[in-house]
């Protein structure tokens, strides 16, 4: 059982959720994340970003919780949500979940803050669009999308049409009837949410001062170099943004969720004690918005 240090509180946890950002820490995606992350084996044992639970202990000095509060949130640098306690600083990724929220819904975050990294870029009356607006980070951004005032295309699979559309997208593309490259509109910004197009394959989609972001590195990490050569040459045409200020974003979050303005998008639910399986289930790349931890059975989210 943790103990809270000074400052600190201990959640005991109901949700956490199983994402790319576990997936890659596991196999140390890229090769060279292993100089932070473990040469051999991961140095953190326990994994888990999001997590929702009770407050249940409180270290010395704090002042912003009280015992019994339902809270959720981030743990970007320890992580260690997929197990029953978490401990961590009450000036951290944290907040109450409002009310009429349960614990399974509110563990939202983890693509929600990668997704605001590409959100934020947009301002209001500018058009974008989101290839891969299925996944945890898609869905995510095509509503932060919405809330920033931008006009969003949705590039999915026959299968989330309707998803899509129910998000908010203006317009939804389905790529396994057409190709969405050609589709006669150019954008202020096209976001790649799950790393399978690229700069070269997009680029006749964007206006002439657009700009292309992605969650991944790019075949043959093009991408990233070109994100380091559009910095030198000071267009900045290529982006892959990093998000920051967790402990403000799940705020900002919060009230979202509070005035119904943002909802998250589950796939399937695995008890704690299948997290091998789950974590073998998002390595396929193949779900539909965020894949459910449950750890003490409190609303599960049925397959």
């Amino acid at each position: 059982m943790p103990s809270p240090t000074p400052g600190e509180i201990r959640v005991r946890l109901h949700a956490s959720t199983v994402n790319r950002t576990d997936t890659a820490t596991l196999r140390a995606h890229p090769f060279f994340a292993r100089a932070m992350t473990g040469l051999f084996r991961p140095k953190m044992q326990t994994l888990g970003m999001d997590f929702a639970g009770v407050v249940d202990g409180l270290g010395e000095g704090v002042d912003g919780f009280r015992l019994g509060d339902r809270v959720f949130g981030l743990s970007p640098d320890r992580f260690g949500a997929h197990a029953e306690y978490l401990c961590l600083p009450q000036s951290g990724a944290i907040a109450h979940i409002p009310e009429g929220i349960g614990f399974s819904e509110a563990v939202v975050c983890e693509g929600a803050w990668y997704a605001s990294a590409t959100t934020r870029l947009l301002d209001e009356g500018q058009t974008c669009l989101i290839y891969g607006a299925s996944g945890a980070i898609g869905t995510a951004a095509v509503q932060l999308a919405k809330l920033r005032g931008a006009t969003v295309t949705a590039v999915v699979g026959s299968a989330h049409v309707a998803l899509a559309s129910r998000l908010g997208a203006d317009r939804v593309v389905n790529f396994d009837a057409e190709d969405f490259t050609a589709i006669g509109e150019s954008f202020d910004l096209v976001f790649d949410a799950v790393g399978r197009t690229s700069w070269a394959a997009c680029r006749p989609l964007l206006k002439r001062t657009g700009l292309y972001t992605a969650t991944d590195l790019g075949p043959y990490w093009s991408n990233i170099l070109l994100d380091i050569w559009f910095g030198i040459t000071g267009s900045r045409r290529v982006r892959i943004p990093f998000p920051d200020d967790a402990p403000g974003f799940v705020r900002t979050l919060a009230g979202l969720m509070a005035e119904g303005k943002f909802s998250g998008v589950f796939d399937r639910s695995y008890p704690l004690e299948e997290v091998v399986e789950a974590f073998r289930f998002v390595e396929m790349g193949q779900k539909t918005g965020i894949v459910l931890l449950d750890i003490r059975s409190h609303g599960a989210v049925s397959p």
